[in-house]
């Protein structure tokens, strides 16, 4: 559901494409081509937190992380791989969790009839152009002059349409969480609910052989990292509803998720990706932020009411193009103006709104808010040393490392403000930040002259790049 496990459709498919639960553009892969999860933390915008005077948004536990967790020992980021792993799970493995005779959630059942929909609009488009390709000239004649007549009764008719449109569109919005922003939600959370868990027993299935078990160190710092983040910002109501249930698997691809019930899922290749417990915060706390904001029912409500939209332009489209060829070159190109204009756009604003949030969660929680924008930097460097390409961001579902990182920066004054509110102790030693940047050039210069005398022993599009411990 919410791949935030939300699948980052860059169209390159390297590792900056990834997919977040909490973000979801999964509803519309749901179907046909299954679900697939890549980790991707985002950049932020700026939401309101005016509202919330820092005098009062800590909870009782501010005591530092170190206290709370013991030395995190994570070292520097691993080798990053090209691209991340597709989890291709087939929706039909989720039917057996409920009763034959139970009604399915109604996300599950507007993504059933998704299909039919457009299937509809496309039979009654033909359906009008092959009934006015038969009429005989005179009727259509006496069809536009009839037309041309009642030409206001028809504009009123469609007016209407559009009223109720809009109607129906603002009698369903509602504040986010935390953040106050207005969104439209037109499924109910209890719904999604039910969905997640279907979802729940898919990753378990996928990932049954490979989850590590409770005793296992890697499970330790992660169920630590979350507790103590739950535990810090229990003053939010929706992060102390939720029962947060700790899964870590085996798998090298770094990618994190956690699904609107809880339930949180990391994967090993996001261990060894992080330099430090600070990194590891911010990023569980980007993802925690996708579960308590409700981005899952938030993105499946907009795809929805945008999908429904366009099947009058589907209809329309079909019933104007002379051919069937051309039909689909046009419903093609209608598909992508509302990709590229409206769903992508929106999940970045997601994702900045996850990463502000994120980066609150983890000041109060009394981490090193600094490392965050230092995590971004340190993928933006691993993918210039592997080459990989950069794709402009408006092809993104996510904003770019280099962009996120730069927004982090601009965030962190407050974060620290917060952090400072809830009686942490002072951040000693050097900014982490300042540290990267007096490393980033010699790294980069190391690394290339490593490329030529080892050509022969070591992949050069896979680095191993050591970062210092912040």
């Amino acid at each position: 559901v919410n791949r935030d496990r939300c699948q980052r459709s860059d169209l390159s498919g390297n590792a900056r494409n990834c997919f977040l639960t909490g973000n979801p553009d999964s509803y519309r892969n749901f179907i046909g081509k299954g679900l697939r999860c890549l980790l991707d933390v985002p950049n932020t915008e700026v939401f309101s937190n005016a509202h919330h005077g820092l005098g009062r948004i800590c909870s009782q536990s501010s005591q530092p992380l170190g206290e709370k967790i013991s030395s995190l020992q994570i070292n520097s980021i691993g080798q990053l791989p090209h691209h991340f792993p597709a989890c291709n799970i087939q929706i039909i493995r989720s039917f057996h969790t409920s009763p034959s005779l139970q009604a399915a959630p109604v996300p599950l059942f507007w993504i059933i009839v998704k299909p039919a929909q457009k299937l509809f609009a496309i039979i009654l488009g033909r359906s009008i152009r092959n009934w006015w390709k038969a009429l005989p000239p005179n009727k259509r004649e006496l069809f536009k002059e009839s037309a041309r007549k009642n030409k206001w009764k028809i504009l009123l008719g469609v007016s209407s349409l559009g009223v109720v449109f809009v109607v129906f569109y603002f009698t369903h919005l509602e504040e986010t969480p935390i953040t106050g922003r207005a969104r439209l939600l037109v499924f109910g959370k209890e719904h999604f609910r039910e969905l997640s868990q279907m979802e729940y027993d898919m990753w378990m299935e996928q990932f049954k052989s490979q989850m590590l078990p409770e005793t296992d160190a890697r499970y330790k710092v992660v169920e630590r990292v979350v507790g103590h983040l739950s535990e810090s910002n229990k003053d939010v109501p929706q992060v102390s509803a939720l029962n947060w249930v700790i899964h870590v698997v085996d798998e090298p691809g770094v990618n994190a998720f956690v699904l609107p019930n809880g339930q949180v899922f990391v994967f090993t290749g996001l261990l060894d990706a992080v330099s430090d417990i600070h990194q590891l915060s911010f990023i569980l706390g980007h993802e925690i932020a996708h579960a308590v904001l409700e981005h899952a029912a938030e993105k499946a409500s907009l795809v929805h009411f945008l999908d429904f939209l366009s099947l009058i332009f589907l209809t329309m489209i079909w019933a104007i193009c002379p051919r069937d060829s051309l039909a689909v070159v046009g419903q093609w190109i209608q598909s992508k103006l509302q990709e590229f204009m409206f769903d992508r756009p929106y999940s970045r604003t997601l994702e900045a709104e996850a990463d502000k949030v994120g980066l609150q969660f983890a000041a109060k929680a009394c981490a090193d808010v600094r490392a965050s924008s230092v995590f971004w930097q340190q993928m933006e460097l691993a993918e210039t040393i592997q080459g990989q390409p950069k794709l402009p961001e408006w092809l993104s579902t996510h904003p770019s490392h280099e962009n996120r990182a730069e927004h982090l920066d601009r965030l962190i004054p407050e974060a620290l403000k917060i952090r400072e509110s809830c009686n942490c102790p002072s951040l000693s030693g050097p900014d982490p930040r300042l540290i990267f940047r007096l490393n980033m050039q010699h790294l980069l210069e190391s690394s290339k002259g490593r490329e030529a005398p080892n050509s022969s022993k070591q992949d050069p599009s896979k680095p191993k790049l050591d970062f210092p411990h912040t």
